[in-house]
């Protein structure tokens, strides 16, 4: 059984070194045909894993679903050596669980029986892993971005109270209030850059609410193509979103308390209850127990 663990090590490492040399040699050949055309552009940091996710074999083997690719542009990765990156590792993490969980039961004397399930098991939990990661890290970028929102209001309306348009205090809060709006100002800055190049706004703005899912910024965006395409008129429905925000904050939070108060009772009722029937039943339990052993 050891020597079979050892091979199946071996077979999935040669494996995994396998796909980065195929994939490697597929790069090397693109970039020498884009030499030879004079179409050879330089190559930043992270170029390399961008080439290898570009290639024709890493479209192939890391291919995304659906569900991951909305994940990843609720997250902002929606550069190609972002989403390679992602993909690397959701496929290296299975591969790496599995060498440890082997390497493990060949170091110990009598490794648990069946052999075979605790790889199967290494391999499923490394599958998963960067998945739940990823929803875990996307949802906590919709709530940040919520958060954001009802800060960008207020921002946006001195903006144009001083006489600016639309494009012109998004530019300005996409560059200045990076501090305070880190997420949102990285979204708007996307925006803009795909505006430089001769697309709407407003059709961009739509977009990028559709993207990110999050009922604040949808609800935001909707104004701001009103505003952009009445060109005033909807300073009040900007108040108004912002009430209507902060009140399903409010409301979100009296319900966050009410479960927390819930439970901190059972909390309390687990370990604050015993210990109180022990201070005060205790001395009288003290003096039963006392009073029948002087009966006997």
């Amino acid at each position: 059984m050891s020597s079979f663990l050892l091979l199946s090590a071996l077979l999935q490492l040669l494996l995994a070194l396998l796909f980065v040399y195929l994939a490697y040699c597929d790069l090397r050949a693109r970039r020498q045909f884009s030499q030879r055309m004079g179409t050879l552009s330089r190559v930043s940091g992270g170029g390399v894993m961008r080439g290898i996710g570009g290639s024709s074999l890493g479209r192939r083997t890391l291919s995304m679903d659906q569900e991951t690719q909305q994940l990843l542009n609720r997250l902002g990765w929606r550069k190609r050596s972002q989403q390679s990156m992602f993909s690397f590792i959701q496929l290296g993490t299975p591969v790496v669980l599995l060498l440890i969980v082997i390497v493990v039961q060949l170091l110990m004397s009598r490794p648990p029986q069946p052999a075979w399930l605790a790889p199967v098991f290494a391999l499923g939990i490394g599958y998963l892993l960067p998945k739940r990661w990823l929803a875990w890290a996307a949802k906590s970028r919709q709530e940040a971005l919520a958060e954001e929102v009802t800060t960008f209001i207020p921002l946006l309306r001195i903006l144009f109270d001083v006489g600016m348009t639309v494009e012109q205090g998004l530019r300005v809060l996409a560059k200045e209030a990076e501090g305070i709006l880190p997420n949102l100002s990285a979204e708007l800055r996307q925006v803009l850059t795909r505006v430089d190049a001769g697309l709407e706004l407003g059709r961009e703005l739509r977009d990028m609410a559709a993207l990110l899912e999050v009922y604040e910024v949808t609800d935001c965006v909707v104004i701001l193509e009103q505003l952009i395409v009445q060109g005033g008129g909807a300073m009040a429905s900007l108040l108004r979103l912002k009430e209507l925000i902060d009140d399903r904050h409010h409301t979100a939070l009296e319900e966050r308390v009410s479960k927390l108060s819930g439970k901190m009772s059972v909390i309390m009722m687990v370990f604050l209850f015993p210990a109180l029937l022990i201070v005060l039943a205790g001395p009288g339990f003290i003096a039963i127990v006392g009073a029948l052993g002087e009966m006997r």
